[in-house]
């Protein structure tokens, strides 16, 4: 029987996916995955095929999820008009009711359960409407003032917490960048779709935002190695911690990596609006290099929007550093970190090497 069974909600995402894949490679783990979409590349794991808005589905759930005793909680509704979406009250009350929705049932069925892994971001911190304090600090930094769906779940989890043996955490990692195909915050496919659309017309990739900020990014397998940490660490329970790289970047700076990366080199800046890329665009670019990913929509949900949004497209002043502090999760115990360049290497190698965007 294994050591322990973790329910992984939102097993599609990108943090859901990473959380997913370090877990099946846990001694004596079982894995449950909750997704609405089909979950591929994942024989050892068990699928359960839920929609978290639907209330009465996930209580007839109930009776598989009776072993899960860790629950890492990743999922997320977002709508489209992604960044404006964030202050939308019908987003914040379906992220609401989502968290509800899966967590009540399980408490009933589940006896066994020893933590929660809540995700948060830096829209704790107001980054989406505001310059942040830098660097943001877990307890001093929070724009509780403002409407936000993570305040309703983080409410609502201490509130289940209160004289329940469980613990929780609540992580808050900074830009993530990882494996996911039509997520609504993943950099990669919106990244590699430009390039490869790009490459058509020459070897030149010019950087496409605008004026540089400066910025923090976080790989997903290291964010999933916190949250493994997360659900078995004393120093770690009913805590929050911001998770980062451990360095900082600009994309101006980052750029000829993501270019060499790609196989391009970088030019001259050419301001570009990744959101007006077409399906006929990247359909060609499919054909020409043979690749095997989905058309333009499936593969890289909202992330065009996001990708203009992260790169600061259209401002010609340099914006606000986004920084967050990490210095509580390394005092806790975790200390892992990663080169952001090197992350992005990695990422793009691993999506050229499964055929999903051209090889170098």
């Amino acid at each position: 029987m294994a050591r322990k069974t973790v329910l992984v909600a939102g097993a599609t995402g990108l943090v859901g996916y990473a959380a997913l894949k370090h877990f099946v490679t846990e001694p004596g783990t079982a894995v449950i995955a909750v997704s609405r979409r089909a979950l591929a590349d994942a024989p050892s794991v068990r699928h359960l095929a839920l929609d978290l808005t639907d209330a009465a589905a996930c209580r007839d759930a109930a009776d598989d999820l009776r072993d899960v005793t860790h629950l890492v909680y990743a999922a997320l509704f977002e709508l489209p008009g992604l960044v404006e979406g964030w202050r939308n009250d019908q987003q914040i009350a379906t992220n609401d009711r989502m968290l509800r929705n899966l967590l009540q049932p399980l408490l009933r069925a589940a006896p066994g359960l020893r933590h929660v892994t809540l995700l948060q971001g830096t829209k704790a911190y107001g980054v989406h409407i505001r310059p942040l304090a830098v660097p943001a600090r877990e307890g001093r930094s929070e724009l509780r003032e403002q409407a936000n769906f993570y305040w309703n779940q983080e409410d609502y989890l201490r509130s289940c917490r209160a004289g329940r043996d469980w613990g929780f955490t609540i992580l808050r990692p900074v830009l993530v960048i990882g494996e996911a195909i039509g997520g609504a915050m993943n950099l990669i496919p919106a990244l590699g779709v430009h390039a490869a659309v790009m490459r058509e017309r020459g070897p030149i990739l010019p950087y496409p935002g605008g004026a540089e900020r400066v910025a923090q990014a976080v790989d997903a397998d290291l964010l999933a190695r916190a949250i493994g940490w997360a659900g078995e660490a004393a120093a770690a329970r009913d805590e929050i911690f911001n998770v980062a790289n451990g360095d900082v970047f600009t994309w101006p700076n980052v750029w000829p990596a993501i270019a060499d990366a790609v196989g391009m080199r970088t030019g001259a800046d050419e301001p570009f609006l990744l959101q007006s890329l077409g399906r006929a665009d990247w359909d060609r670019a499919r054909q020409r290099y043979g690749l095997v990913s989905p058309g333009l929509a499936e593969f890289v949900g909202l992330s065009l929007e996001y990708a203009d949004y992260q790169m600061r497209y259209g401002h010609t002043e340099p914006g606000s550093a986004a920084i967050v502090s990490t210095v509580k999760l390394m005092q806790a115990g975790f200390h892992e970190v990663i080169d952001t360049e090197a992350m992005f290497r990695k990422w793009f190698k691993l999506f050229q090497q499964k055929r999903l965007l051209p090889g170098r």
